[in-house]
């Protein structure tokens, strides 16, 4: 009798407990992270690809801008810039957990996988979503509060409306296009037209013959034009992989055109994509941010990338979706080196000394 009292029933034995523990539990004891490891983890919370094409194109900004940036300033604004994404993309990636566990791309983030807490995840958002947009303010107040709206907008905004409506994608190709705005303002550039701050139009040379004057570049439709060459890029290159990843988002569950009408996505794709022509083409030299020689050299990339979204909206394949999704990759860095090439008010043959020779020769003659 008093061994039976004094036995441990079957159901606590310790091993069963142990096995039924880990097989049951939602929780596992977190290791503890090396600096490396640490460093990786931040690295893929903050999507460090994507944070590093943000950058890029916040950096293009402050290229084609006529108003010149010092060093500290350029340094402030890539960091803080940096800081900002890596805040956005944390907050996405808390928020989406459940659903990129369903997602064989996403399915192996730190968050999934619970390399991190959550609460770890939620620490790094918090630290890099006030420093980013507190470093932006000593540049200026305007890149700061573009940095934080960004913020608001990708990890808010958009991440709440991709299980909610197909114009998510439409959010989110503004949050793309911000980052130039943010490049511009960071060499003292203005945003909106006013009385001190009026629009300019730069016409081509055989309708104006008045000298070009570099001192007027700097107005209100150059950043509207900027706007729109990176919000226009956002569907041919977001469409083309979003069809090619269609079946994870509709298994995830998330409104995506390419999940509820896969003709119609490429139809946006097109449409964007045929938008490249008057903006490169009429937009940005009328804005005085190049000269109209990029109406021309910018025909090539856009037609290259225009016909690919063509045959993707022909006939919606696979194979198509993935060619476009490429040329978006190349066509932004090759367009963004062609206005640096047609800079107004840049001669690049008598910066590298190519007009020495001839200029004196003219001189002797």
């Amino acid at each position: 009798m008093q061994r039976l009292c004094t036995a441990r029933p079957r159901f606590f034995h310790k091993s069963f407990l142990t096995r039924s523990t880990s097989l049951t539990s939602p929780f596992r004891q977190v290791q503890a992270l090396s600096p490396g490891q640490l460093l990786k983890y931040y690295a893929e919370l903050s999507k460090s690809r994507l944070s590093l094409l943000v950058v890029l194109t916040a950096m293009s900004g402050v290229a084609v801008s006529p108003l010149h940036a010092t060093i500290p300033t350029l340094l402030s604004t890539a960091v803080g810039t940096t800081l900002c994404c890596a805040s956005a993309n944390t907050l996405n990636q808390l928020q989406e957990v459940p659903f990129d566990a369903q997602m064989a791309r996403t399915r192996m983030r730190p968050l999934v996988r619970r390399a991190l807490t959550p609460l770890h995840a939620v620490g790094f958002a918090a630290v890099t979503g006030i420093c980013g947009p507190l470093l932006l303010w000593t540049v200026n107040p305007t890149t700061a509060l573009l940095g934080a709206s960004n913020i608001v907008l990708y990890a808010g905004v958009y991440t709440w409306m991709k299980r909610k409506t197909i114009y998510n994608t439409w959010v989110g190709s503004v949050v793309g296009a911000l980052p130039p705005l943010m490049g511009w303002t960071a060499c003292g550039g203005q945003l909106f037209p006013s009385a001190s701050y009026p629009v300019h139009l730069f016409l081509p040379p055989f309708l104006s013959a008045a000298p070009v004057d570099t001192a007027l570049i700097d107005n209100a439709l150059a950043p509207f034009a900027l706007f729109m060459l990176l919000y226009s890029w956002q569907f041919p290159h977001f469409n083309g992989l979003s069809h090619l990843t269609r079946a994870s988002y509709a298994q995830a569950g998330y409104q995506m055109l390419a999940v509820t009408s896969p003709r119609k996505n490429a139809l946006v794709a097109l449409r964007y994509a045929a938008l490249f022509f008057p903006i490169c083409s009429v937009l940005i030299p009328l804005s005085g941010l190049t000269t109209w020689a990029f109406a021309l050299t910018s025909l090539v990339p856009n037609t290259i990338c225009t016909h690919a979204a063509w045959r993707f909206w022909r006939t919606g394949g696979e194979k198509e979706a993935r060619l476009l999704f490429r040329h978006s990759l190349w066509w932004l860095p090759v367009i963004m080196a062609l206005m640096m090439l047609h800079k107004q008010g840049v001669h690049w043959a008598k910066w590298l000394g190519i007009d020495d020779d001839s200029e004196e020769s003219a001189e002797k003659m």
